[in-house]
């Protein structure tokens, strides 16, 4: 269930593959509603947008207070560039969710995910959140897709050609190979 200095812990491993398959389905929705609008994928897949990044808002909380729980018991950073590219990641997966629920309060719409009331409706619109949501909500999620397509390239990269397979620390087992 703990992590150690070789590798992270269970818990830690579930987190971290749980929210990869739900941030594929997510840029998978955005996908298909940008590029596809009104096909069979978006009809499928752009109704669950909301419901999802409710989930990957909470469960980056979940995350943060079990990495936060574990700092001392996880392997340490390769370098400063892995851990600034840790924070950005982090930072957006705040971010994203963030602006959007920013926008929904704005819109006076009231909002329940999974049946619990979490913003109430009203009458009006609040003008300056819509805008501000609407703005940075795309722009950071698409920023977010491009520093996960980078975090999985240096997995990748380090495997390949790097002294250290840090594959293996998320993964659990001992080698790969």
């Amino acid at each position: 269930m703990n992590g150690s200095t070789t590798h992270y812990g269970r818990v830690a491993r579930y987190l971290h593959w749980g929210m990869a398959a739900l941030f594929a389905w997510q840029f998978v929705s955005a996908g298909a509603h940008a590029l596809l609008p009104d096909s069979a994928l978006d009809e499928f897949f752009w109704p669950t947008h909301k419901l999802t990044g409710t989930l990957l808002m909470w469960l980056v909380i979940v995350r943060l207070a079990w990495a936060l729980r574990e700092r001392h018991r996880r392997p340490r950073s390769l370098n400063l560039a892995a851990t600034l590219g840790h924070l950005a990641l982090y930072a957006l997966m705040i971010a994203v969710p963030a602006v959007a629920l920013l926008r929904q309060y704005g819109s006076g719409r009231a909002f329940s995910p999974f049946g619990l009331p979490l913003m109430a409706g009203f009458e009006g619109e609040i003008q300056w959140m819509t805008s501000l949501g609407s703005l940075l909500h795309g722009l950071l999620g698409w920023t977010l897709l491009a520093l996960v397509a980078g975090h999985v390239a240096m997995v990748f990269m380090h495997r390949r050609l790097g002294k250290q397979d840090v594959l293996v620390r998320m993964v659990g087992r001992r080698s790969l190979s």
